[in-house]
């Protein structure tokens, strides 16, 4: 073992030999493939449209549905259901972080959220008629599920990866993910487009496509739970590892204990605000594209798949971008990138989806890349032996989970009833986030929370 992979392994917090960390490197992949379906397939193509169509069967002649008696306007429904998510995750997140944490045991936890997740997606295979309530109700429980598994997922990751290849092993990852997003998008699209010859109708095949996407989920994340280790870190007492409180206390206490790291937070700050932007574009793209510029689920589904493909791409060029210029600048390159291309997504021309697709792609390049150099910029900032409860704090606006983006979204479209103003109110997102993050001193950052500093970051 030669000088580098040794102080690899003590920067990512293991005994192993780079052999056995490369296995479970590998192992840790796989759960980017299993999960990222359910983010392409259900939240980003096809639930939102569906959701909706089935809120606008259950709605009064005022196109209103009344959930727990609050009148809510029918398209503005899914959003606020993506929304609502977040609100249960605030309280599970921070406390699963905790025990992750103080017992070393993530891998269970793990695998709780995880099937909890793949199986509310595979019951959105009973989505149909009116059933807008169940709908609703089990996107809130695979979001949340979906917040809770990254939480513990994404704090493997300063574990099994030393600090001068986390952007690549991080890039990867997500790489991965969009090449299964994309896989089976193409299998989404074969039974969609041909319903009629597999002998179902376009709602079941929507309802097929909803539940593939939980078997997903269910059937790979067997590979990481069975490759990736549980580590006990020394010194925690059983009292300490019993005192776990409750969520929400949990979460304050996590941000109280970062303000001995206040560089930490600033980033964490920044990345909250673009991500925001990033993951309302993730859950809202398609309706945006059906409801007001009149695209067919087919286009749609093409221009989803244009975009994995590109992510695919985009996330590994960007990562040899970062090993070049630092992962901040890329970051801040994406995020200008970003502002751009939502800010001309407003001015579409309705019915004509080649402008469509140029907008898909334009996504597409900066997407994968800005979200894996995130996540590998974080994890230098996160102190030893607190990488779950941080990086709880930091899943509240990862994955679709995001909950001010979307509550934007849905408060600006119940307004005004219009989409184009809707997508617009989102370029704020990006050009604060990118404010921001350019006052994050991340070389300061990195060393303040006691991590070695990599040679470009």
């Amino acid at each position: 073992m030669d000088s580098t992979d040794t102080a690899g392994d003590r920067a990512a917090g293991s005994a192993t030999t780079p052999a056995e960390r490369r296995r479970e490197q590998r192992g840790w992949y796989v759960y980017d493939w299993a999960v990222s379906v359910y983010s392409t397939s259900v939240v980003t193509v096809f639930l939102g449209p569906y959701l909706t169509a089935v809120a606008r069967a259950a709605a009064d002649a005022d196109g209103y549905v009344h959930p727990l008696g609050v009148p809510v306007r029918a398209g503005s429904y899914f959003a606020y259901a993506v929304s609502a998510s977040i609100l249960l995750a605030v309280l599970v997140m921070p406390l699963a972080g905790a025990v992750a944490d103080r017992t070393g045991r993530k891998k269970p936890i793990l695998a709780v959220a995880a099937y909890l997740g793949a199986a509310a997606t595979t019951g959105m295979f009973f989505l149909d008629g009116e059933r807008y309530l169940l709908g609703g109700a089990l996107l809130i429980v695979a979001n949340a599920s979906l917040s809770v598994s990254m939480v513990v997922y994404n704090a493997f990751l300063p574990q099994i990866a030393g600090p001068d290849e986390r952007d690549a092993v991080s890039s990867r990852g997500w790489a991965l993910g969009y090449a299964a997003g994309a896989l089976v998008l193409v299998a989404n699209l074969v039974l969609y487009s041909g319903h009629d010859g597999f002998g179902v109708s376009e709602g079941t095949a929507v309802r097929i496509s909803l539940a593939t996407a939980g078997l997903w989920w269910g059937a790979f994340a067997l590979i990481p739970l069975r490759r990736l280790r549980d580590r006990r870190l020394p010194g925690r007492t059983p009292a300490e590892r019993a005192s776990l409180g409750q969520g929400l206390r949990q979460l304050v206490a996590t941000l109280r204990d970062m303000r001995r790291y206040p560089l930490t937070l600033m980033f964490l700050l920044a990345y909250l605000v673009y991500n925001d932007g990033v993951q309302t574009v993730i859950s809202q793209a398609s309706v945006y594209g059906s409801e007001e510029l009149g695209l067919d689920q087919t286009t749609l589904i093409l221009a989803i798949l244009l975009v994995q493909v590109l992510a695919v791409a985009g996330a590994l060029g960007m990562g040899r971008l970062a090993r070049r210029y630092g992962a901040k600048r890329t970051i801040l390159g994406a995020l200008a990138a970003w502002t751009v291309t939502i800010g001309a997504g407003c001015f579409l021309p309705a019915g004509e989806p080649g402008w469509f697709f140029v907008l898909a792609a334009a996504i597409g390049m900066v997407l994968g890349g800005s979200q894996a150099l995130s996540r590998s910029l974080f994890s230098h900032l996160v102190p030893r032996g607190k990488e779950a409860e941080y990086f709880s704090a930091y899943e509240l606006s990862d994955r679709g989970t995001s909950w001010l983006g979307p509550l934007l979204f849905g408060l600006t479209y119940q307004l005004t009833g219009n989409y184009r103003t809707a997508i617009i109110s989102l370029v704020v997102f990006f050009a604060l986030g990118f404010v921001l993050l350019a006052r994050v001193p991340v070389r300061r950052a990195v060393a303040a929370a006691g991590n070695p500093v990599p040679a470009r970051i």
